[in-house]
C-alpha cells in the first residue's frame, strides 16, 4: 500500500489502533466513488504526518462486526484516535483534505502542526481544459473532451453528480423506461466520464480561480493551469430570506427531500413552493409524512400537469394558495411554526408543523469568481450559442448560464456543445 499506510483487519484493531499513541483509521469499501476520491488525499497526508501519526485502513465489507460496533454505517468513514480514545470529527462521504488536516493537527502540538504545514510544497499541474463542477453539464463536457483525447481535469468541491444526485427520482431522462434514482443517474454519468479518461479532483476546496490566467488553485497548494476553462458550477436552492430561516436551516428547515424526508415519518410537513421541484419533491415526502401542506404564492401551481394531477390525487396533500411565508418560529425540539401572509388581505396566521421544505427556485453558484463575467439581470452567465463567455477561452454550461429552461437534458446539451467547440479549437 502506497504512502505510510498499513492495512489491518478486525483482529488487529485493538493492538494496532488502540495501542498507538496517535492514529487515524479509514473504513473503506470497493466500488465506492467517495472512497476513491479520498484515497489519494489519505495517501498524501500519510506521507506528511506518518512520522507522528499511525495511518490505517480497514476493509469495511469484510469487517462488518467491528464497523457496526464503532457505529460506522457507510464508506468511507475516518476516525481519529488519541491514546486509544476516539476524538475529533467523524468524517464520512465526500471528505475534504482540509477536514482531514484539521483533525490531524488537533492530534499534534501547534508547533509540530505548523512545521508540517510549512513543509508542503506547491504543485503545478498542466492540462488543456479544466472543468469547474461535476454535475451533468460538467460530466458531459468531460466525457466528450476525454473521448476526443483532450487532456481534461474536472474539479468539484463535492462528489460528482451535482444537484441531480440529491433528487429522489428522475422520470424524464432519455434512455430509461423506468424512473431513475437521482444519485444513480449521477453515478452512471461520473463513471462513464472517468472510464473515458478524465482526471477527477473531487471533494476539494477551491482556493482561488483566475479566469484570465486560466489557473485554479485547489486545497491551497495545487495550481491547475489550463488553456481553456469550463464553468459548470450549477446553482443552489434559493433561500427565502425571512426571519428564522438561517437559524433553523438543517434543524427544522430543509431544501432536500431525498436527504431529509425519511426523518419525517408519520409527521406533519409544510412545503413552500409550487413549481416542478416543489410538487415532485412533495410527492416523495408524502410517502413518509402523515400530512403535507403546500404553501404557494399564486392561485395555481406552476408544476407540470402530470405532477399536479398526482399531487391533487394524493389524500395526504392539501394546498394553501396565494399565501407567502413571512417567518419561521421554533417550538421546543420538534415543532416549527410558519407565519404566512394571505396576499389578498395581508392577514397573517401561524401554521404549526414538524418540519418545512423550501423549493422556490435556484441561484447560480458564482461566488468564487472575480466579477469579470458578463451576467444577465438575474445573475446567470451570459454565453453565445457555443457556450463562450465574454472572457476568451472561458465557457459556461448548465444551470449556471442564461437559458430558458434548466433541465438535466439541457445541461447535458450545453456540455456537449462546449466540448465539441473546444475540441475543434484545440486540434
Amino acid at each position: 500500500m502506497a504512502g505510510k499506510i498499513r492495512e489491518i483487519n478486525a483482529d488487529q484493531y485493538e493492538k494496532e489502533v488502540l495501542g498507538a499513541e496517535k492514529a487515524v483509521l479509514d473504513f473503506y469499501s470497493t466500488e465506492c466513488p467517495p472512497c476513491e476520491a479520498l484515497a489519494s488525499k489519505y495517501e498524501d497526508l500519510s506521507i506528511l504526518y506518518g512520522d507522528d501519526i499511525s495511518f490505517f485502513k480497514i476493509f469495511r465489507q469484510e469487517n462488518r462486526e467491528l464497523a457496526e460496533r464503532l457505529g460506522v454505517s457507510g464508506s468511507p468513514t475516518v476516525l481519529f484516535y488519541d491514546n486509544g480514545e476516539i476524538v475529533g470529527d467523524r468524517l464520512a462521504g465526500g471528505i475534504k483534505r482540509s477536514e482531514l488536516t484539521a483533525n490531524l493537527n488537533e492530534l499534534l502540538s501547534e508547533d509540530r502542526a505548523r512545521e508540517i504545514a510549512g513543509s508542503i510544497k506547491p504543485v503545478r499541474t498542466e492540462c488543456q481544459v479544466v472543468i469547474l463542477g461535476g454535475g451533468p453539464a460538467g460530466l458531459t463536457a468531460g466525457l466528450y473532451l476525454a473521448q476526443a483525447h483532450v487532456d481534461t481535469i474536472l474539479v468539484d468541491t463535492a462528489l460528482p453528480g451535482g444537484y441531480v444526485s440529491t433528487t429522489h427520482q428522475v422520470s424524464n431522462y432519455p434512455g430509461f423506461i423506468e424512473p431513475q434514482q437521482g444519485f444513480m443517474l449521477a453515478h452512471y454519468m461520473s463513471e462513464q466520464a472517468k472510464a473515458a479518461g478524465i482526471t477527477l479532483r473531487a471533494a476539494v476546496d477551491v482556493t482561488s480561480v483566475d479566469l484570465v490566467k486560466k489557473e485554479v488553485v485547489i486545497d491551497g497548494f495545487e495550481t491547475i493551469s489550463a488553456r481553456k476553462v469550463v464553468i459548470a458550477t450549477g446553482s443552489s436552492p434559493k433561500p427565502l430570506g425571512i426571519e428564522g430561516e438561517m437559524e433553523f436551516r438543517g434543524n427544522g428547515i430543509s431544501y432536500c427531500a431525498t436527504c431529509d424526508a425519511k426523518y419525517y415519518e408519520d409527521k406533519d410537513v409544510i412545503v413552500i413552493g409550487g413549481g416542478n421541484s416543489a410538487i415532485e419533491e412533495a410527492l416523495f415526502i408524502s410517502k413518509f409524512a402523515k400530512s403535507l401542506t403546500i404553501v404557494h404564492q399564486f392561485a395555481e401551481l406552476q408544476a407540470n400537469k402530470e405532477a399536479q394531477k398526482k399531487a391533487f390525487a394524493d389524500e395526504k396533500i392539501s394546498f394553501l394558495f396565494e399565501h407567502e411565508p413571512r417567518a419561521f418560529i421554533r417550538h421546543g425540539n420538534m415543532d416549527m411554526e410558519v407565519v404566512v401572509e394571505e396576499l389578498k388581505t395581508g392577514e397573517r396566521k401561524g401554521l404549526r408543523t414538524n418540519g418545512v421544505f423550501v423549493f422556490v427556485g435556484f441561484i447560480p453558484n458564482l461566488s468564487q469568481f472575480n466579477g469579470r463575467l458578463k451576467l444577465d439581470q438575474w445573475g446567470y452567465v451570459d454565453t453565445d450559442e457555443e457556450m463562450r463567455t465574454n472572457i476568451p477561452d472561458v465557457y459556461a454550461v448548465g444551470d449556471v448560464r442564461t437559458k430558458a429552461y434548466r433541465q438535466i437534458t439541457t445541461a447535458v446539451a450545453d456540455g456537449t456543445i462546449a466540448a465539441i467547440s473546444i475540441s475543434k479549437e484545440l486540434t
